[in-house]
Order: structure tokens, then C-alpha cells, then sequence
């Protein structure tokens, strides 16, 4: 495949690709549309920034688009379920943009905003919902919606919304939508609860992946400062005066350190602003829209960023504090070096997170660089490992290397008859 128009779309499809100005699909894209295209089940696994949205999108799109509207009443035929309100909003743009020329309707449903709006356009009639699993549940509660007509059922970046706790929630929903339907699912990591769940939804699917699983991409250099915990905001303004920073995602373990760094670095002159779930859907779109215009240059966010948002403009990740879990490590650190560009990583260790970084260099298999910065870093190397009080380091320990390694064939389950089949990248 190389280029969109071999890829055989329909032509308002194909039109609205071209008016985005694209032309050569992705590995990902070029994949899976033409699977999807021929009605197949797939799970979709790659590395953040590297086209998924497109790859499930287009196919829809080509779809829906080839069947001859009812007049009245639209039912829903395809639904999207993703886990944040920001990648919700995120998808539907992408809609609109690639079917600005097929006149489906899409509506992202999502909490933090007043359910009366979205339940009139769904009483009106829509052809694609985006929906976050709550929201969804909350529409379902209350009979506003009707999945019983939906033809093909994505899950999008699976990993996260299993991780967020919306287990139970999706398979409610699933067990709405009717059992001959075309499923898509994509994820960027691939851990046992999502090969779980894709047992028994998915039949005789395709499996796609694009890239090594265990490995963050390869456009990011990725960099750790060791430093003591007191140091951590000096170190923090002298990697943002020294280093090339276009525009930086600062990552911070918990809500409230976040605010407090926004507002240390708003002190000392840096343009700056927050992003976490205490934050209200406005003032969240408010901070991306102020980072990717350039209004802001940081962006000081906690794990909430780390998925599902795609912005082209930032040059620079600094983990203010080493993640906990080797898999937001990975995530948080593709929110740069997207498509072609080359990004930066920084993760700042202190004396008590050694083991959490000793985890991620196991988990990726290399040692992370050092970058020091005189009279801040410590000396000598990688940090040396506090020695934990109680037995709670040892668990965390044994909880992230039994997440580890290759990812099994998945079994069949209840609609499945044959193992899933693997597509080389």
C-alpha cells in the first residue's frame, strides 16, 4: 500500500482523506482498513502516535457511508467507546474531518457537561456515537439510547479503560449491541485482563501489530536526571532554560502536586497550566487548546494526559516524578516524538523511585541515559536504592514482572473457534 486512494474507500470518504491533506497511510492504517473494510474482526496493537484513530475511523466511515439512509429516524450504527472526555472529543473531530463529505452524524457523549443536550440530538437520531463508558451507561439507565442496531462496536485504547476500572461497564454495553456485528479493538499495550476481555467479544479476529510492545517509540530520546526530592523544582526550572523546549507535558503523580508546580512555576515566570480530573471539562479543553496554539508552553498534567491526547507540538515529557507502573511510563513518554518528529523524555528519580526505574529499564531492556546538571543531580550515576521499610516495594516489584513479557496467543472463548491469527507487521 502507498497511498490512501489504493486503499479502495469510497469516494466521499476518500474525498474528505484528501482534504486533510494526507496521502500516505501509516503501517497501522495501511494494516487494518483494508481487513476492516472486508468485515473482520481485529485488535489493533501499536504504539501511541501512529494513526490508530484513522485506522478504525475510515473503515466506518466507508461503511456507513455505502448504505442507503432510512428516512425518519437515524439508529446508532456504529459506537465508539473510549476512556477519557478528551479523546472522546479527539475522535469526533477526526469524524467530521474524514466524513465532512458523507453527511453522517456524530455525537460524543461524555460526563462533566448537562445530559440534556446530548440526549435531545440522540432522541433526534445519530449514525456514530463516541462515548465514554459512564456517560454511555448513564444514557443507557435512563433509555435515551438504543444499541441494538449498531453494526460495528470499537473499543479504543482498551488497556486504559480497563485500567480506569470500566470492566463491568463495558461489558454492559456490550451485551447491547447485537452478537453478529463487527468488532474493532486497539490498544497500545496488550496486558492479560484486555486479551481476556477480547476472548469473549471478538470472533476469529485479526491480530495487528505494528512495533515491539515492551519498547516506548522509537523517535523519543529518553533521558533520567537522579536527584534529591527537595531539588526536584530547581531541576525542573534548569532543564526548561537549558534544554530546546518547544512546548513540555510536566507529569506529576497526584492532582494536587500538580497545582502546586503550576503555580511555583507560574512564580517564577514560566507560562503554565494544569490538567487533571478536578478540573472541568472547559478548563480542560481550554489548557490542550493553550498548549497546542502556544499560549501556554507547559502543560502540567497527571496520568490523565498520558492517553488519548494527541497534540503534534510537544517537543519535551518530564516525569517530575518517576511513574509507579512501567506502562505509564511508556504512555507518558508518546505523548512526544509523534509521526515523523523526534521528541525527548526526562524522568526525574529520586532516592525513594530508584526501584521504579529499575522496573522501566527492565521492561524496556536498556539503561536510560543520564543527563546531569551540576549542583542539582546527584553524582556518580544512576541513584542508589533506598531500602524499603515494609514489604510493600517487594510486592510492586513482583506485581509489575508478572506484567511483563511476551504476550500469549489468546485462546478461543465463547464466540471464537479458532485461535486469533496474526498479521505481520
Amino acid at each position: 500500500m502507498t497511498n490512501f486512494d489504493s486503499l479502495g474507500l469510497a469516494e466521499p470518504v476518500a474525498r474528505g482523506v484528501r482534504a486533510t491533506g494526507y496521502k500516505t497511510p501509516t503501517p497501522i492504517q495501511a494494516a487494518a482498513i483494508p481487513l476492516a473494510c472486508d468485515d473482520i474482526d481485529i485488535i489493533g496493537c501499536a504504539q501511541t502516535g501512529t494513526g490508530k484513530t484513522a485506522a478504525f475511523v475510515l473503515p466506518i466511515l466507508d461503511r456507513l457511508v455505502g448504505k442507503k439512509k432510512r428516512k425518519g429516524f437515524r439508529p446508532v450504527r456504529s459506537l465508539i467507546v473510549v476512556p477519557t472526555r478528551e479523546l472522546a472529543l479527539q475522535v469526533t473531530e477526526a469524524i467530521k474531518t474524514y466524513g465532512q463529505f458523507t453527511q453522517l452524524r456524530v455525537l460524543p457523549v461524555y460526563g462533566g457537561i448537562d445530559i440534556g443536550k446530548q440526549t435531545r440530538a440522540l432522541k433526534r437520531g445519530v449514525d456514530i456515537i463516541v462515548a465514554t463508558p459512564g456517560r454511555l451507561i448513564d444514557h443507557m439507565q435512563r433509555e435515551n439510547v438504543d444499541l441494538s442496531e449498531v453494526e460495528v462496536l470499537v473499543l479504543d485504547e482498551a488497556d486504559r479503560m480497563l485500567d480506569m476500572g470500566f470492566i463491568n461497564d463495558i461489558r454492559k454495553i456490550v451485551e447491547e449491541t447485537p452478537v453478529f456485528r463487527q468488532t474493532l479493538m486497539f490498544s497500545a499495550t496488550m496486558p492479560p485482563k484486555v486479551e481476556e476481555l477480547a476472548q469473549h467479544i471478538l470472533h476469529e479476529p485479526e491480530f495487528i501489530e505494528i512495533g515491539h510492545r515492551r519498547n516506548p517509540a522509537e523517535s523519543v530520546q529518553q533521558h533520567v536526571c537522579p536527584v534529591k526530592q527537595v531539588n526536584k523544582m530547581k531541576l525542573l526550572q534548569r532543564v526548561l532554560k537549558k534544554e530546546p523546549v518547544e512546548s513540555v507535558i510536566v507529569f506529576s503523580r497526584t492532582k494536587h502536586r500538580a497545582d502546586r508546580i503550576t503555580r511555583q512555576l507560574r512564580d517564577r515566570g514560566f507560562s503554565a497550566t494544569a490538567l487533571h480530573s478536578n478540573k472541568t471539562q472547559s478548563q480542560r479543553q481550554k489548557a490542550l487548546k493553550g498548549l497546542q496554539e502556544g499560549r501556554f508552553k507547559i502543560l502540567v498534567a497527571t496520568n490523565i494526559a498520558s492517553r488519548g491526547i494527541d497534540l503534534d507540538r510537544v517537543s519535551h515529557v518530564i516525569n517530575y516524578d518517576t511513574p509507579q507502573e512501567v506502562e505509564n511510563y511508556i504512555h507518558r513518554i508518546g505523548r512526544t516524538g509523534r509521526g515523523e518528529a523526534t521528541g525527548h523524555a526526562i524522568t526525574f528519580v529520586s532516592e525513594d523511585e530508584y526501584q521504579y526505574l529499575r522496573d522501566i529499564e527492565r521492561h524496556i531492556n536498556k539503561r536510560i541515559d543520564l543527563l546531569e546538571y551540576k549542583d542539582l543531580t546527584v553524582e556518580g550515576g544512576h541513584p542508589k536504592p533506598k531500602k524499603p521499610s515494609n514489604g510493600n516495594r517487594n510486592r510492586n516489584r513482583s506485581k509489575n514482572r508478572s506484567q511483563r513479557g511476551k504476550v500469549k496467543n489468546f485462546k478461543s472463548g465463547s464466540r471464537n473457534k479458532k485461535r486469533f491469527k496474526k498479521k505481520a507487521a
